[in-house]
């Protein structure tokens, strides 16, 4: 593995090789090795973030590296140098970048251009750390999610729902994203997608229905916060605790973060899966370790 750019790219085997990674690394965390050592790996981050930030700096040291971190404001992307040229300079600089931006393409130019390691820490069309360490988390709670029901409820084509998506097809579980109409995957994705496992629903009812794990989101993901008039459609979609009364006893609630209680998730529900959904946050940072070493070999 030379980059890691999206959950589409990869495979079932490469998914579980970092998961088991991630384990390992989580239990000896402060006495592995330092693959790292003498690294310097910017963060070029044209998204603010607050976990994504935090797990990838700390990462990166406690795997013995050294973090740089890029805002748009820092580096020559802000007033418009094309995104190939900054690829080809930090190519000559650094040992390995991680970007966290808006369009997918630019995480895979940059990519192309630096002949460097390359992370996607989220772009528009996907967020598969995220995805990671939702299914790290998933592997700790319940032991796996093989027989196991995934509901998304939410904004059906976010960039997390098309990681979920992509994982859904690689390994097999059952995946029931219900969303309002117009927020639905377009036909020509689930074409490509080809996923008989993956389920489209209006009805939040029919995802959750004996759902082992609920997943949900923001309604309104990064630079759609003037759309206010998007967020009406939402209305029945709050991951609440009548939604939750048909789930699998032993379901568990997941939330990427940050959280607006009382619209996509209600607070009695997000303090109800606390622990989880913040395991789920911690995991963040273990997730990703494993891809460092994966791309530092």
């Amino acid at each position: 593995m030379k980059h890691f750019l999206s959950i589409e790219q990869l495979t079932a085997t490469e998914i579980q090789n970092l998961l088991d990674s991630a384990a390992v690394l989580k239990r000896q965390r402060g006495h592995h090795a330092q693959p790292l050592s003498g690294q310097t790996w910017a963060l070029m981050f044209t998204k603010s973030s607050t976990r994504t930030r935090v797990s990838f700096e700390v990462g990166i040291r406690e795997l013995g590296g050294f973090p740089m971190f890029l805002s748009g404001n820092d580096i020559q992307l802000g007033r418009g140098e094309p995104i190939k040229d900054t690829a080809r300079v930090l190519g000559r600089m650094v040992h390995g970048t991680i970007i966290r931006t808006f369009a997918q393409q630019d995480v895979v130019d940059f990519a192309k251009y630096s002949g460097i390691p390359t992370i996607n820490a989220l772009t528009d069309d996907e967020h598969p750390c995220q995805i990671l360490a939702d299914l790290l988390t998933i592997q700790e709670k319940l032991g796996s999610w093989e027989n196991k029901k995934v509901a998304f409820v939410g904004d059906g084509f976010s960039n997390m729902t098309r990681s979920w998506m992509w994982a859904a097809k690689h390994l097999g579980f059952s995946l029931v994203v219900a969303s309002p109409a117009s927020c639905q995957p377009p036909s020509e994705f689930l074409t490509e997608l080809n996923a008989p496992n993956v389920v489209i629903t209006s009805d939040p009812a029919i995802a959750t229905n004996g759902a082992h794990v609920i997943n949900t989101d923001v309604w309104l993901s990064m630079g759609q916060e003037n759309q206010k008039e998007k967020e009406l459609e939402f209305a029945g979609f709050q991951v609440n605790s009548q939604l939750l009364a048909s789930a699998a006893t032993d379901h568990i609630v997941l939330h990427c973060l940050p959280a607006y209680r009382e619209k996509e998730i209600s607070e009695e529900v997000l303090e109800q899966h606390a622990a989880t959904i913040f395991q789920q946050a911690e995991n963040r940072l273990h997730a990703q370790k494993a891809i460092l070493v994966a791309l530092a070999k």
